[in-house]
């Protein structure tokens, strides 16, 4: 008879790994039991533990090999940031979130990454700043600009340290993208807006390498909201 998955069988797997995790028994870099051994171990199919990898592969939480060797099999590896950055996307994506609900999300972790970057001493903008200097070209597209904007934004998120606000970031990076486009081309003089846009850019990270975490914060707030305001996204 057909190995056929029993309803949330496959789940039981995945509690099994998320418990040996947080017991410590497995780290990154660590093998799984071999499909065989998890299904006879756990009492379920083996088609279950296959449905099992898959969705702990989509989340960036195991790689998978084939052959033999030490990196054939299903290894734990530690860089879950970017499956939940694409976990995020696509449920943003199905539930169609309305635009104030990702606005007060944005805020908030905006809010919160450029007040911790202001107040630690070892912050490193490198990546922030270069992102920054490309903006103050004169001869960008508007695409081109929004595309730099974004990542200056995402780039904060990074440089704060935090991976699961950097994630959850660079989930909404392509909703955030979409409606700051859509306002953009509402807006009659490009040039001008673009320009008091990088404007704020240069007075937030001011702020950031003032150790100013209230200024920053404000700063980063009020950035938000008034390009949503002279848009018309937002009241």
């Amino acid at each position: 008879m057909a190995d056929t998955p029993t309803p949330r069988a496959w789940r039981v797997v995945l509690e099994k790994i998320e418990q040996d995790l947080l017991d410590g028994t497995l780290t990154p870099g660590d093998h799984l039991a071999p499909e065989r051994e998890l299904a006879a171990t756990l009492g379920v199919g083996r088609s279950s533990v296959r449905e099992a990898l898959r969705v702990l592969e989509v989340m960036g939480l195991i790689r998978t090999g084939t052959g033999s060797g030490p990196t054939s099999g299903a290894i734990i590896i530690a860089t879950p940031a970017g499956g939940l950055a694409q976990f995020l996307r696509l449920q943003v994506a199905a539930q169609g979130f309305p635009i104030d609900d990702v606005v007060e999300t944005r805020l908030l972790l905006e809010a919160w990454a450029v007040s911790h970057l202001a107040e630690r001493d070892d912050t490193d903008l490198t990546a922030v700043r270069a992102t920054l200097q490309a903006l103050d070209a004169t001869d960008l597209t508007r695409e081109e600009f929004l595309a730099l904007d974004a990542q200056f934004h995402t780039g904060l998120a990074d440089a704060a340290g935090n991976q699961i606000v950097a994630a959850t970031m660079n989930g909404l990076r392509s909703v955030i993208e979409g409606y700051v486009r859509t306002g953009a081309e509402r807006i009659a003089d490009w040039d001008e807006a673009a320009r008091h846009l990088q404007e704020e850019h240069h007075h937030i990270l001011d702020a950031i390498e003032d150790r100013d975490a209230e200024t920053a914060r404000a700063r980063v707030r009020a950035h938000i909201t008034g390009y949503l305001a002279a848009t018309g996204l937002r009241g």
